[in-house]
């Protein structure tokens, strides 16, 4: 009699597939007292997500770390990884593999986390429906195969990442803190002093969690809420430029113009429009939303 249950499909999207970013190679889902995978190597990516039992996993000076689910292996190209359920109790999983070259640009934004091959999860309910997703795309003969489970992958990413135990659901506390202070005349050796860091600890920590500088990192707040203020509001663009934290409005119109590509004023006249009552920052019910009252 059988000790575990497997069901699993693979496929090769085409060259074209492969210009969308990110494909799905493979899905699986199994439960029981799964044999140990490995010590083996690949040359993609693979997304293993434990969502009951327990095991091991092993590490790189040749010791074993537990395996306690909700938890998330990282099988990423090139390293070596060898893993198990507990033999008594085994454990159950879903796995995706996957592979393109926005793998890279999801590793520099620390979605993948080539360092942390394994991660805790604080639920795995979510990652499994969109796996559960990826599975029933994956029926033969669906003429959407490719771009449906490639469009999921995507989906993956982000709910592994929004899951992470690690790291606050919003987000990781130094961007939060960042984002709070973006607005204030601070130095980036100044935001570093404030959190009790070395301004290269800090550039660590954004890269890590952002992807970029903490100068790009503030600068893409402070513009993104101007472009909010120039599009909903009257202001005057010295005023949108006191908002977000520059003094001198030249300099905040060549900056503006040279990274988002046209001057503050005509970036409001081709939004074409101001909204009545000024700008809100609360999330509106998508339930209730708010209606525009014309008289």
């Amino acid at each position: 009699m059988s000790t575990y249950h497997t069901w699993m499909r693979y496929f090769t999207p085409s060259p074209v597939h492969h210009r969308l970013g990110l494909v799905c190679l493979g899905v699986g889902l199994q439960h029981g007292l799964l044999p140990p995978v490995g010590p083996r190597t690949l040359d993609h990516h693979v997304a293993v997500v434990v969502t009951a039992g327990s095991g091991w996993t092993a590490l790189p000076d040749g010791g074993r770390a537990p395996v306690t689910a909700p938890a998330l292996l990282w099988l990423t190209p090139g390293r070596p990884h060898h893993y198990g359920a507990d033999p008594h109790t085994g454990w159950d999983e879903c796995f995706v593999d996957f592979t393109g070259p926005a793998t890279t640009t999801y590793t520099e934004l620390g979605y993948i986390d080539a360092d942390r091959p394994l991660v805790p999860l604080s639920e795995a309910a979510p990652a499994r429906a969109v796996v559960g997703r990826i599975a029933r795309a994956a029926r033969r003969g669906n003429p959407l195969l490719e771009v449906e489970t490639g469009a999921a992958v995507h989906e993956l990413l982000v709910t592994l990442r929004r899951a992470r135990a690690d790291i606050a659901p919003d987000g990781d506390p130094v961007l939060q803190a960042l984002a709070r202070d973006a607005f204030r005349p601070m130095s980036v050796a100044e935001h570093a002093a404030r959190h009790g860091m070395t301004p290269a600890e800090l550039r660590t920590a954004v890269r890590r969690g952002a992807g970029c500088s903490p100068k790009d990192y503030l600068l893409g707040i402070r513009l993104g809420r101007a472009k909010e203020l120039l599009a909903a509001t009257e202001l005057p663009v010295a005023a949108v430029a006191r908002r977000v934290g520059y003094d001198d409005p030249a300099y905040f119109s060549r900056l503006f113009t040279r990274r988002v590509g046209t001057a503050p004023v005509r970036f409001r006249e081709q939004q074409g429009r101001a909204v009545p009552g000024g700008w809100s920052d609360r999330i509106p019910d998508p339930d209730d939303p708010p209606m525009l009252h014309v008289g």
